[in-house]
């Protein structure tokens, strides 16, 4: 190994490392000093991170091991996002997993375990690298979904997505298998040139390429592979929840860019036909059934869905300018779910959960501040201005536009009216419905790390509006370089 492999694969190597130190200090600890320093470390340990894919970024891409890994502009990016946002994770989620026995060694182990199988996602130029960091990003998830033993939901929510998710991870590795066979490479610099030349039956690469599309879609869950998500929102611990519906989108998008749209340049004619059916019915069956649920974490599930559906769009045009509108739109949503969940989060006490839709009715008699960031984002998850929901979507659909794909974005904007029922209805339940008994036990009293971080996350929706030119220019920027 060079000093330049490591240099690529080092803040990789620093969170495994200081993973495996927070849970065996666990055991030596005092059970008063055990919370303060597996937080700490962890915070520490993710500020690390970023600033190390940062320094020793690249523009242009730099391989290392063998070629198995690469860093580039894309890859820093999407690694300083994924550290940040499970920070955020950790800072929300502390009220409400220490009164619940979660807040303890092995819960920031499967974080940061889980943080390495995100940064090999985003980092990977080999099939095999893809799939390493794929499935241990996966075994974190499972394990956090069911972290909470005494929960019934939440071991079943665990089941549920630890069968289906092995399914699609079989379905994922037999795509991948058939590639290496049509093409002789499991380099994904190297799958586009050896596919167009390939002068044998369509239909082996046809099959490939279905199969590897429904691994990838099942993990971004994205319809007809989506029916694990509403369950495993409902069902897991909701710090559990706000992890998985936030990092794991980012790494999504590398893998789903790298591999479909550089790997499998060549085969995209047909890929793009899949995903228009893909993202139109994830728009559709997102959106309309989200209006129906009662719950809100599973509401936002749906409204996952519907997003995953709407990201999609900027994916399936092809062009360049397509996927940094899509890279900008995940980034965004990212920031906006994590404040949504965030508030979740902070209401949350002892014995109390806000899930349901009617909890949150009259917040703003109790808690205006809490409700004014509600308000702030679910404004931006629908798109409406002058939040930065409405720029992500604006800036996909242009692109869809400038793709010649008029009818596309026709009908995701009827989508999106339709989806912005269920937003503003929770705005409607906050402000003009009147408290109930069922939400008494509400109390907005997060730390004041999480306050400051709730309020700054609930603001930058508006705020960051001015300046979301230069988001744009860091998408367009790390995508240039690499179509």
């Amino acid at each position: 190994m060079t000093k330049q492999d490591i240099l690529i694969v080092l803040p990789e190597i620093v969170i495994a490392l200081m993973a495996c130190f927070i849970l065996v200090l666990d055991l030596y600890l005092p059970a008063n000093k055990k919370k303060q320093f597996g937080y700490g470390l962890s915070l520490v340990t993710l500020a690390v991170g970023a600033v190390l894919s940062l320094v020793y970024s690249e523009t242009a891409p730099v391989y290392g091991l063998n070629g198995l890994v690469l860093m580039d502009s894309l890859s820093a990016i999407l690694k300083v996002g994924i550290c940040m946002s499970t920070g955020f994770v950790l800072v929300y989620s502390r009220s409400y997993a220490d009164v619940r026995g979660l807040w303890k060694g092995e819960f920031f182990a499967l974080m940061l375990f889980g943080v390495v199988g995100m940064m090999v996602m985003t980092a990977s130029n080999h099939l095999l690298s893809l799939y390493v960091g794929l499935e241990l990003l996966a075994l974190c998830l499972y394990t956090l979904v069911a972290l909470r033993i005494d929960s019934t939901a939440a071991s079943e929510a665990a089941m549920k997505y630890f069968v289906l998710g092995a399914l699609a991870s079989g379905i994922l590795l037999y795509g991948m298998s058939l590639l290496y066979g049509l093409t002789g490479t499991l380099y994904l610099s190297e799958l586009s040139e050896s596919i167009a030349r390939h002068d044998g039956s369509m239909l082996p690469r046809t099959m490939a390429l279905i199969l590897v599309l429904v691994g990838l879609l099942f993990k971004m869950g994205a319809v007809p592979f989506h029916m694990w998500v509403p369950d495993v929102y409902e069902g897991s611990p909701t710090s559990s929840t706000v992890y998985l519906a936030t990092a794991p989108k980012l790494a999504g998008f590398a893998i789903i860019l790298r591999l479909l749209a550089d790997g499998l340049e060549s085969l995209a004619s047909e890929w793009q036909g899949m995903l228009v059916v893909v993202s139109i019915i994830s728009l559709a069956l997102g959106n309309i059934i989200a209006i129906a649920q009662k719950n809100i974490k599973r509401m936002l599930a749906y409204s996952a869905i519907a997003h995953v559906g709407f990201f999609l769009l900027g994916i399936l045009t092809g062009e360049a300018s397509g996927y940094a509108s899509a890279m900008a739109y995940i980034l965004i949503y990212a920031v906006v779910t994590l404040g949504a969940f965030g508030v979740i989060l902070s209401l949350s006490s002892e014995g109390v959960e806000a899930d349901l839709i009617k909890d949150f009715s009259g917040l703003n008699q109790s808690h205006p501040w809490a409700a004014f960031i509600m308000l702030l984002l679910m404004f931006s998850l629908a798109g409406i201005p002058p939040t930065i929901g409405f720029y992500a979507k604006l800036s996909v659909l242009q692109a869809v536009v400038n793709a010649d794909m008029t009818w596309i974005a026709v009908v995701a904007v009827v989508l999106s009216v339709v989806g912005a029922f269920y937003y503003l209805r929770i705005v409607k339940v906050m402000y003009f419905d009147e408290p109930t008994t069922t939400n008494s036990g509400l109390q907005f009293s997060p730390k004041a790390d999480a306050r400051i971080l709730l309020t700054i996350n609930g603001l930058a929706v508006v705020v960051l509006m001015p300046w979301i030119g230069k988001l744009t220019e860091l998408c367009e920027g790390a995508i240039g370089v690499i179509f």
